[in-house]
């Protein structure tokens, strides 16, 4: 599969510079109309997209590629049962994606390494909540990057109960590595939804970074979420008492991305990540993130 790993860096850098004056959000409206066409050329460019990025059907709950009636059904489609199985103990905490390792590891002083030599703060990252911001000082986290080629369906790292949901508007830079290289505090200025649960370990924020061409951003419990007009911070309140008690289990589906993108996890103090895990190792839904013997 080709990605921009593979490119010299002057091109990383040329492109990571180009991003800045592309209207991001039209682009993305753009994508979003067409991979939704019911088009006679879908099942065509399906099976090209198919062969140029390696994806592998055979996983899919639907291994016909002339059965998905638009370009972003092939792309959210389901796993069959079984191919992706869940390790460890029901406390064990678990890769809530396909993807790869971007980076993973303590947060240090407040401070989230993005990559080598740049780093951004869980303040940003979250918005600017200052007291929830505070709930991961001590925190481990971890940052997985989706391909193009990789299952796009988000799943719950552990059991937990759904407390806010927070949508922080921002720009659609690509997350691919070079770009992630070369523009500074990315992931605390592109637009994202974060996804606060509480668990047995205690608070666990859930960060799904949207991109460029990433058309949109879905939840179980809330399906498409959509900016606001005024493009201002929305938050949503999941609590017993107001009747809107929303609990997942481990494993269970959490939302999905419309095109590839990533999701940082934010664990409290007490839970540590294994540090066998190294950017750029691929990692799979299911697989143990938790250091063994936690």
């Amino acid at each position: 599969m080709a990605t921009d790993r593979s490119k010299p860096q002057w091109q990383s850098r040329l492109w990571a510079r180009i991003q800045y004056i592309l209207p991001h959000h039209l682009i993305s409206g753009l994508v979003f109309r067409v991979t939704r066409w019911r088009a006679p050329w879908t099942t065509w460019l399906i099976r090209r997209f198919v062969r140029a990025f390696g994806v592998n059907l055979d996983e899919a709950a639907q291994t016909d590629s002339s059965a998905y009636p638009t370009f972003n059904a092939f792309f959210t489609r389901a796993l069959a049962d079984g191919v992706r199985p869940i390790e460890g103990g029901e406390g064990t905490w678990i890769s809530p994606v396909d993807g790869r390792v971007s980076q993973m590891g303590h947060v240090q002083s407040g401070n989230l390494l993005q990559a080598k030599g740049r780093d951004y703060t869980v303040l940003d990252l979250l918005g600017g909540d200052a007291e929830l911001a505070q709930r991961f000082a001590d925190g481990s986290f971890a940052t997985l990057y989706l391909s193009p080629s990789d299952y796009h369906r988000i799943h719950m790292p552990v059991t937990g109960q759904l407390r806010e949901m927070i949508h922080v508007p921002g720009r659609l830079f690509s997350v691919s590595t070079g770009t992630v290289a070369e523009v500074p505090r990315l992931f605390a200025r592109n637009e994202r939804l974060v996804c606060i649960f509480d668990t047995a370990d205690g608070p666990m924020a859930m960060v799904l970074v949207g991109a460029i061409n990433v058309s949109a951003i879905e939840t179980v419990w809330a399906g498409l979420v959509t900016p606001s007009p005024e493009r201002q911070i929305g938050r949503w309140s999941y609590r017993d008492e107001d009747g809107l008690s929303i609990r997942l289990g481990r494993g269970d589906e959490m939302g999905r991305f419309n095109m590839g993108s990533t999701v940082v996890l934010l664990a409290p103090k007490g839970v540590d990540f294994d540090t066998a895990w190294q950017p750029e190792m691929p990692i799979k839904l299911g697989q143990r993130l938790q250091t063994v013997g936690e």
